[in-house]
């Protein structure tokens, strides 16, 4: 069976993680849009 390739948690959270997020203005207002909605954020 072939197994897709594993990004390690780590590098993963450095690029898309909740501080990655609130680095850029769209980041944040992405981040607004999901809790506006009434949605519990967890990025990653």
């Amino acid at each position: 069976m072939h197994y897709p390739h594993k990004i390690s948690k780590r590098r993963r959270a450095r690029r898309i993680g909740f501080l990655k997020r609130m680095s850029t203005k769209m980041g944040r207002k992405m981040i607004n849009r999901k809790r506006r909605v009434g949605r519990a954020v967890q990025v990653v």
